[in-house]
């Protein structure tokens, strides 16, 4: 079965970097888009960044200029890099795995932006 396992959230001060990893296993990794999204507390679900198969990447404006998406194929892993991270980027963070009939979720990472 497909499964989407995250990892390198964490507590980070403003201003501060992490980077996010989303091991794919079950499926074609390399043939389909890839999406991060985040939840914060009382707030609804969001697209963060999206990368086609082809590489092709698509950033919400919160987000521009700050995070990098990118996936490497050989590893079967998407990633978010996160820079000049603010208190309003605190969220669970999320990968998504979006075939053509269906999306797959992982659990999800806490990224915390506190000083």
């Amino acid at each position: 079965q497909v499964q989407l396992v995250e990892s390198g959230g964490g507590l980070v001060q403003p201003g501060g970097s992490l980077r996010l990893s989303c091991v794919v296993s079950g499926t074609i990794f390399s043939l389909y888009p890839m999406a991060w999204y985040r939840q914060a507390p009382g707030k609804e679900r969001e697209l963060v960044a999206d990368i086609t198969s082809g590489g092709r990447t698509n950033y919400a404006d919160s987000v521009k200029g700050r995070f990098i998406i990118s996936r490497d194929n050989a590893k079967n892993t998407a990633y978010l890099q996160m820079n000049g991270l603010k208190p309003e980027d605190t969220a669970v963070y999320y990968c998504k795995l979006q075939p053509p009939i269906r999306g797959y979720w992982g659990q999800g990472t806490q990224v915390t932006v506190s000083s």
